[in-house]
């Protein structure tokens, strides 16, 4: 647990060159911090409240590295309260429950206190629900921090006593702006150390730290305590940036996220996009034997009938994978990305399979019609099994049109309604003329 006094050691204590260089370049004012225009602007609603010290309990939602720690610690500054950072990671109930009884204690005392919560969504029910009565007489200004959706992951009872502001990864642009400005930083950053470094070669660490503005800072750092003479050149740039990250998270709303773009591109038929969303997620580290589940379900859910070659190929590339491996495996199933966006799609049969369903649970258990019943002995003839079943292979055109095939108390149903795409024309053609004649025999056997 970190506990800070008013003006937060974090914030003025910030030039100790032991610290790394991502903490001494921390912003001491909401003027130096870079990225979330939207939230920070002058004139911004959270400005005005941060400025005047007016704040209100919330939850802060972002990316690693986009400010969320720092904007906290500018809340405690700007409001003259104490603050106290715990971790949910790291913290029980019991330091929970001591970190509120002495906020408590300041209270009454008329000190407030910004009590910060890194990773809040780690906490369970029980332990967010502690928070709820020191929210409500005030005796913390809570600011919980999360890179996790809180719909999802913070109950309705908190969320209902916090408004949640949605920080996003910061630009290149404006995380070029805080490398340079801790090149020229004398006192906290790496001003008078002579390092020098193209600004082609700045922008490639701006461009590969994603949206952090953290990870950008500590790999300038890792390249300027590795620059002979202090000059950071291309060959060192290229060295330091060499097998880093994306931003994945391979079990949250990120993850869902970029399935369900990989998914809708494949269904709105953009090969392009489609193979995008699936090699992000391949850089991101996901399971590919996942992806080629999911694959197989886009064959048959999106394509279907219009193209039944769509499963066959799914399959087929899920089999080479495994055979495989990666990343040569890779390759197969990212050729089936791009066949299942490029080819004919249809959803007729998903949507008929659910219709069907729907009347299984609506009806129950119907009794299967005696004429398409087995009969395998003497009693089950007798009994009236099979009786009037007509084998169609004997009946003109190879279809006994007349008769059904349901219960007698659901009489006929449609399902399936292919559309005029791919191979479900000529299915279309067929069923629609099936389906007319087997309406035209039954009219002229019930009169």
């Amino acid at each position: 647990m970190k506990r800070q006094g008013r003006q937060t050691d974090l914030l003025a204590g910030s030039d100790n060159r032991l610290s790394p260089l991502a903490e001494r370049m921390r912003p001491q004012t909401l003027d130096e911090m870079v990225g979330q225009p939207r939230l920070l602007a002058p004139g911004s609603a959270l400005r005005r409240a941060v400025e005047s010290g007016h704040l209100h309990s919330m939850i802060l939602w972002g990316p690693p590295g986009c400010g969320k720690t720092t904007l906290a610690l500018l809340l405690a500054q700007y409001a003259a309260a104490e603050f106290v950072a715990i971790s949910a990671v790291m913290s029980g109930l019991p330091e929970v429950r001591k970190v509120l009884n002495e906020a408590e204690r300041r209270f009454h005392a008329g000190q407030r206190t910004v009590l910060f919560v890194d990773e809040v969504h780690r906490f369970n029910k029980v332990q967010q629900d502690a928070f709820l009565p020191y929210i409500e007489q005030g005796s913390v200004l809570f600011v919980g921090a999360t890179t996790e959706n809180p719909s999802f992951e913070l109950n309705s009872a908190l969320l209902s006593r916090c408004r949640v502001h949605v920080l996003e990864a910061v630009s290149p642009v404006e995380i070029e702006r805080a490398l340079r400005r801790a090149l020229d930083d004398a006192e906290r950053g790496l001003g008078g150390q002579g390092v020098k470094i193209a600004d082609a070669d700045l922008q490639a660490i701006a461009s590969a730290a994603d949206g952090d503005v953290r990870r950008a800072l500590t790999l300038l750092e890792i390249a300027a305590e590795l620059a002979a003479e202090g000059i950071v050149g291309p060959a060192l740039v290229e060295q330091v940036l060499a097998d880093r990250s994306r931003r994945f998270d391979k079990g949250g709303e990120q993850f869902y996220d970029q399935i369900s773009a990989l998914h809708k591109s494949v269904r709105s038929s953009n090969p392009d996009a489609a193979l995008y969303w699936f090699a992000r997620m391949i850089d991101g580290g996901c399971d590919p034997v996942y992806l080629a589940r999911r694959l197989t379900r886009m064959a048959v859910e999106d394509i279907g009938l219009a193209d039944p070659r769509a499963l066959a190929m799914a399959t087929e590339a899920w089999d080479a994978y495994e055979r495989l491996g990666s990343p040569e495996g890779e390759l197969a199933l990212a050729q089936v990305v791009i066949y299942l966006a490029s080819t004919a799609k249809s959803n007729a049969a998903y949507m008929a399979w659910k219709a069907a369903m729907r009347d299984v649970r609506e009806y129950g258990t119907q009794e299967v019609p005696l004429h398409i019943r087995n009969a395998p002995t003497k009693l089950m003839k007798a009994l009236g099994y099979g009786q009037g079943y007509q084998y169609d292979h004997d009946r003109e055109g190879g279809i006994a049109l007349e008769q059904t095939g349901f219960p007698d108390a659901m009489g006929e149903r449609v399902y399936y309604q292919p559309v005029p795409r791919g191979m479900e024309i000529k299915l279309k053609e067929k069923l629609d003329a099936l389906r007319s004649a087997r309406e035209a025999a039954r009219t002229r056997h019930d009169d």
